[in-house]
């Protein structure tokens, strides 16, 4: 083996303590908001004048935006993204997003549209409908209504992300949300990249600002001069997004607390390896991000990572990929192909791809995954770009209780109840022994006093 062969961890799930191997694995990409790497440090001495967590990073904006508005939110865009906007600036303008309509090729525009559509047919065939019964002596329903307003999170350090527009915008839209509102941090890649403005412009989102991180998270949360308060903030994010969602949750909705992309991949002996190197690569790409190839052939296992290391050199990211694998990836040996399921519902990953020939078979053993990609011919990238299904999808092993964003995530549900005396009286008796031992006696009372004399 060459000195600068790729490192990836490799565990024998016929021997070794895979279990703790994982949860060791998890740790690393966890979202515990006290781990700092040196050049963060120095950055975080740079603008708060002491070495914070980003834990304690986040408390302090969202802390400042809350207390002092607008100020705070332009003064942490500049402290933190480097950015000197104006209270007028803090807006993308309509001229802005038309000209980036165009600005951008034809065929880019085109590609928008059928995505929109894919997206669209696929949240509609799911979208929750409002119903009702009828009851002895009245009636019950569920009845579905939009959220009023919406935030919606794009990122945009390293890479540009309209297909984040896509997936978190489409649904919302699908589900009956008038107002959306985007935030991408402003950058090249963020609220000055004519793709995400175009984006926006093409699914007829106007409100645009140019902020990020966690102080445009909280203005989306508490409200700021010239930005309302949503009701739920979506999207992907870095860590410090991340965090700010979870120190708004309740005064806001949000989706989830998500950390870095994950991806498993499950292959046997009709896996083709140069496939598999890509799809591996794919989720390595985003940097960190968690690789990990499973399987019961050990000569397959090898064939790819000897393919995985050989394609290093040809896509772009390749130096960070490799970083991220060898920090963050592995591959398991298992004993068959219901070892490789059960390990890979214990880990519960955003992305599964089973590239495998009885896919859907191995697929009805493995619950637990924000999204399963089924077949040789189904790589993640589809989901992530055109497919239908949003990719904002459950990370860290919370797909164990959680689901990918949905149309169904912008409806507000509400129980609807109608009885007339008769129906009352029907219930009346049930309701008076369970109030009676609760010991709550005005519950019981105000059926009592309805009741037939």
């Amino acid at each position: 083996m060459s000195e600068n062969a790729l490192k990836l961890a490799w565990i024998d799930a016929r021997k070794d303590d895979v279990g703790s191997k994982i949860d060791a694995l998890r740790q690393k990409l966890s979202l515990k908001g006290n781990v700092v790497s040196e050049a963060g440090k120095k950055r975080t001495i740079e603008i708060f004048g002491a070495p914070l967590t980003p834990a304690e990073v986040v408390a302090k904006i969202c802390g400042d935006v809350a207390e002092k508005g607008l100020p705070a939110l332009l003064e942490y865009s500049e402290r933190v993204d480097r950015a000197q906007l104006t209270a007028e600036e803090l807006r993308v303008p309509d001229s802005d997003l038309e000209a980036a309509l165009q600005a951008v090729e034809p065929e880019y525009l085109a590609s928008v549209d059928r995505i929109r559509d894919n997206i669209m047919r696929f949240q509609r065939s799911i979208l929750h409908k409002s119903s009702r019964i009828d009851v002895e002596g009245g009636w019950l329903g569920q009845r579905y209504q939009p959220l009023r307003r919406v935030g919606v999170c794009v990122p945009g350090g390293a890479a540009a992300y309209p297909s984040s527009v896509l997936m978190t915008v489409v649904p919302a839209q699908v589900a009956g949300v008038k107002e959306i509102a985007v935030m991408a941090p402003p950058t090249p890649n963020g609220s000055y990249n004519k793709y995400l403005l175009a984006t926006c412009a093409r699914l007829g989102v106007s409100e645009v600002y140019r902020m990020g991180g966690a102080q445009g998270v909280a203005a989306f949360a508490y409200g700021v001069e010239g930005i309302e308060r949503v009701d739920k903030i979506v999207g992907p994010g870095n860590m410090f997004v991340a965090l700010a969602k979870k120190s708004v949750y309740g005064i806001v909705d949000i989706d989830s607390i998500a950390g870095p992309s994950e991806v498993v991949v499950i292959v046997d002996e009709s896996t083709r390896a140069d496939f598999t190197a890509y799809d591996i690569l794919a989720q390595a790409e985003h940097a960190p991000g968690s690789s990990i190839l499973v399987g019961w052939n050990e000569q397959t296992l090898r064939d790819a990572v000897k393919e995985i290391d050989a394609t290093l050199s040809r896509v772009e990211r390749g130096d960070l990929a490799r970083q991220a694998l060898e920090s963050f990836g592995a591959v398991i040996l298992t004993e068959n192909a219901d070892d490789a399921c059960y390990w890979t519902n214990l880990i519960a990953p955003e992305h599964l791809h089973i590239a495998t020939q009885n896919a859907e078979e191995l697929a009805a053993k493995i619950p637990c995954a924000g999204a399963i990609f089924m077949g040789n011919y189904t790589p993640v990238a589809l989901g992530d770009y055109a497919a239908g299904p949003s990719h904002v999808l459950p990370t860290s092993g919370s797909a164990r209780f959680s689901s990918g964003l949905s149309c169904n995530d912008f409806l507000r549900g509400n129980s609807l109840l109608c009885f007339s005396q008769e129906g009352l009286d029907r219930l009346a008796d049930d309701v008076y022994r369970i109030a009676t031992v609760e010991g709550l006696t005005a519950h019981r009372g105000s059926v009592d006093v309805r009741r037939s004399k």
